[in-house]
């Protein structure tokens, strides 16, 4: 107990204000940047700034069908255990309770057993992301040991609840305490790791799309 109640109150507290203060700081640090502003006038026909950054945003979200036979497997795993991670956060009743604990919002939870099996699915995904990153030449070259440090503080969430949720590998306290220790540390990590794309995709994409559409670039 001594354990979970440090999970649960320092540590997680803890987490919380470095997750914040970090997100903040980062987000400070992309939006502050200096920037030049440009002269040449709009291309014939060009859409709104905010139009090109929300169509470039949108329009990446799934590869050019040039890429698309090549890239499949990774982008429909993608979608497969970043929706998996979506359902299992915000669907699951203890999740929820302590999102409205935290915030004070507050919705209906999914039955426990498709939570579950869900978790299952994104653990699955999850492996199998990092079987293509180890084997796939061109990832592996790419990838350094913050790439694995992101999938590793993003597995073990997911694990942890599901080997708590079974009661399978010892107490139920024991799981309870590593599931939350899990999360502490994954909180910590996000501003200062790629899983800061979570939330800096949507500038770069924007940027991008507001840069072309203003030079007339078909994106």
């Amino acid at each position: 107990m001594e354990l979970l109640d440090f999970a649960r109150g320092p540590a997680l507290a803890f987490a919380s204000v470095v997750f914040v203060l970090g997100t903040l700081w980062r987000l400070a640090g992309v939006l502050l940047l200096p920037r030049m502003r440009d002269l040449s006038p709009p291309r014939e026909g060009a859409p709104a700034a905010w139009l090109g950054a929300l169509r470039t945003i949108v329009s990446r979200m799934w590869p050019r069908k040039e890429f698309l036979a090549r890239t499949m497997f990774g982008t429909v795993n993608s979608y497969v255990f970043h929706i998996g991670l979506a359902i299992v956060v915000l669907g699951l009743a203890p999740h929820i309770l302590f999102i409205r604990n935290f915030s004070g919002l507050s919705w209906q939870a999914l039955p426990s057993n498709l939570v579950f099996a869900v978790g299952v699915i994104t653990l699955a995904s999850l492996f199998a992301a990092l079987a293509r990153r180890l084997t796939h030449p061109a990832l592996r070259l790419l990838s350094h040991s913050g790439d694995y440090l992101s999938w590793l503080l993003t597995t073990l969430p997911v694990l942890t609840g599901l080997l708590a949720t079974g009661h399978l590998g010892a107490r139920y306290e024991t799981l309870l305490a590593a599931h939350i220790l899990s999360i502490d540390a994954f909180l910590i990590w996000f501003p200062f790791g790629k899983l800061m794309h979570a939330i800096l995709f949507a500038f770069s994409r924007g940027a991008t799309g507001m840069r072309f559409s203003h030079r007339g670039v078909n994106v």
